[in-house]
C-alpha cells in the first residue's frame, strides 16, 4: 500500500507539542480556518482548544441536508498518531481493548484505550497500513494527552509514535449522496468496492489523499486525510464541484444533533477516565480473551460486579435541549403541586405541576434537538435501576421539571442501515429514515472519534 502521503506527513510534523504552564495554547487554529471565520456564523472554542465553527447557515437545515442530501464537515481537530516499527502490532495490542491482530490492511477499527483503572483515556480508531505500521485518530480534547499516553507506552516496545496531527487535515463528506459526489473526483480507488471501516490511498484532482469510509453522523460517509498545506484547495474545490449534488459545509451544531441520533459518544461531556467501556455502553468493542492489554483486570472486575450505572437514552418533551449536568429524577420521587395559570383560556384556573423531589436518579451529558424526528434527545447517565426503556423520570431545565422517557438506542436509523448502504441503493436514499426510534438496536460506533469532533 502507497504511504507516500504519510512520509511527508511524518516530515512536516517532527514536533511534539507539549501542554502546561510552561507552553500556553490559548486557541488552536485548523488549516481550513480562515474559511470558517469568513463563512461562518460564529467560531467558539472547543476541545483541545480548537475555534470550531458553529453552523454556517442554520444548524437545522445543514442536519437535515446531511440526512438527504450531502454535507462536508473540517475535523482536523482530531489527532493523529503514527505507530510503526517491529513492535508497532504488539504495542497497539496492548494499548487497546479491541483486537487488532486480526485486521488486514487498509482496515480501520473502533476501540477504547483504558488506564490501569480500566477509565477510558480515550476512544480512538486505529488504522492497519501492515504489521509494523498503524496509526491511531484521537479524540479532540484528549489529543496530547493521548499522544503522551501512547509514546510512554512505546519505550521498550521496539516501536515509536509521532504526532503527526500538525501535517494532516481532515475534511469529511457525509450523507446519502456522499459516495454518487466523490466517485466524479476520486482516482486510485473504486469507491463502490470500498466497503464500511476501510480505507485506501486515492487522488482528488492533484491533491493525494486517504479516503476512509466512516464518519460521526451515522450516515454513508467518508473521511479525506488530506496534506495540511493542501487542505484549502481541496476544500473550495469540493464546495464547488458539490453544488449539483447539494453539498453544503455543516458546523459543530448539526453535528451535535447527528450524533446525539445516533448516540455517539463524545470526549468530555459523555467520557472520561471516571468511566468504563461498559459504563458507556462500549462492551462490545471489549476482547477480554486477550491476555493481556492496559486496564483487563479491572474491566474483569466491573463485569463480574456489575453496573451501578449506564449512559442511556432519553426523550425529553421540552423545547430546548438539557444542559450539561442537568440533574434528572425518578418520577416515584417528585412531588405535585397546584400551580396557578396565568395566561390562555384556562387563566385563574390550577393544573398540576411537578417539583423534583431529594433523590437524584443520573445526569445528563448531552442534549439537542433529533431533527430527523422532531423529538428532544438527550444521553444521561442513570442509576442502573432506573435505565430500563419506557421508564418516566424528570429532567431539570432551566429550573422547572420536564417529563422525560428512557428510550432504546441510537434513536436514529438503530440497524444502522444507512452506513452500511450498498451502490444500488444510493440512487433512492435520501432523507431521514421513518424507523427512527421505533424499535431497539445496538448503538453503533461509526465515527474515526469521537470524537471527535469537538
Amino acid at each position: 500500500m502507497r504511504v507516500v502521503l504519510w512520509e511527508t506527513v511524518q516530515y512536516l510534523s517532527m514536533r511534539v507539542c507539549r501542554e502546561g504552564k510552561d507552553h500556553p495554547m490559548t486557541e488552536r487554529r485548523t488549516p481550513l480556518y480562515d474559511f470558517h471565520f469568513r463563512s461562518a456564523r460564529n467560531v467558539i472554542k472547543g476541545g483541545g482548544d480548537f475555534m470550531f465553527p458553529t453552523s454556517y447557515t442554520s444548524p437545522v437545515e445543514e442536519h437535515l441536508n446531511v440526512r438527504r442530501n450531502v454535507g462536508m464537515q473540517d475535523l482536523s481537530t482530531m489527532g493523529e498518531v503514527d505507530i510503526k516499527g517491529p513492535g508497532a502490532e504488539r504495542l497497539v495490542r496492548r494499548l487497546l481493548v479491541n483486537e487488532v491482530k486480526d485486521m488486514e490492511p487498509g482496515q480501520l477499527r473502533y476501540s477504547t484505550m483504558c488506564n490501569e483503572r480500566g477509565g477510558i483515556v480515550d476512544d480512538v480508531t486505529v488504522y492497519k497500513f501492515d504489521e509494523e505500521h498503524f496509526m491511531i485518530v484521537t479524540s479532540s480534547g484528549p489529543r496530547l494527552k493521548t499522544y503522551r499516553w501512547i509514546s510512554e507506552h512505546a519505550e521498550g516496545a521496539s516501536a515509536y509514535a509521532t504526532d503527526v496531527t500538525a501535517g494532516i487535515a481532515l475534511p469529511v463528506v457525509q450523507g446519502p449522496r456522499s459516495r454518487r459526489f466523490l466517485k466524479t473526483l476520486v482516482d486510485g480507488v473504486d469507491l463502490d468496492e470500498l466497503r464500511f471501516f476501510r480505507f485506501a490511498p486515492c487522488r482528488i484532482g492533484e491533491v493525494e489523499v486517504l479516503i476512509s469510509r466512516s464518519g460521526y453522523t451515522g450516515e454513508l460517509g467518508y473521511e479525506l486525510y488530506t496534506p495540511a498545506d493542501q487542505a484549502g484547495p481541496l476544500w473550495e474545490l469540493l464546495l464547488d464541484k458539490g453544488r449539483e449534488f447539494d453539498l453544503r459545509p455543516y458546523g459543530v451544531e448539526a453535528m451535535q444533533s447527528l450524533r446525539i441520533e445516533k448516540s455517539l459518544p463524545l470526549y468530555g461531556p459523555d467520557i472520561s477516565e471516571d468511566d468504563t467501556p461498559f459504563h458507556v455502553g462500549l462492551s462490545r468493542w471489549i476482547r477480554l480473551e486477550k491476555r493481556d492489554f492496559v486496564g483487563r483486570e479491572a474491566l474483569l472486575r466491573v463485569q463480574e460486579r456489575g453496573l451501578e450505572r449506564r449512559w442511556t437514552g432519553l426523550t425529553l418533551e421540552s423545547e430546548v435541549p438539557a444542559t450539561a449536568g442537568a440533574k434528572v429524577y425518578s418520577v416515584g420521587d417528585v412531588a405535585t403541586f397546584r400551580e396557578v395559570v396565568e395566561t390562555g383560556a384556562e387563566a385563574g384556573g390550577y393544573e398540576d405541576a411537578l417539583m423534583p423531589g431529594d433523590r437524584q436518579v443520573g445526569r445528563v451529558t448531552s442534549s439537542a434537538m433529533g431533527h430527523s424526528f422532531g423529538r428532544m434527545l438527550a444521553m444521561a447517565y442513570l442509576d442502573t435501576a432506573h435505565s430500563w426503556p419506557g421508564n418516566n423520570l424528570i429532567v431539570e431545565i432551566n429550573g422547572r421539571p420536564i417529563p422525560a422517557k428512557v428510550s432504546p438506542t441510537p434513536f436514529f436509523d438503530p440497524e444502522n442501515a444507512r452506513i452500511r448502504s450498498e451502490p444500488p441503493e444510493d440512487e433512492r436514499r435520501s432523507g431521514p429514515s421513518p424507523t427512527a426510534n421505533s424499535r431497539p438496536g445496538v448503538p453503533a460506533r461509526q465515527s474515526s472519534n469521537g470524537g471527535s469532533g469537538s
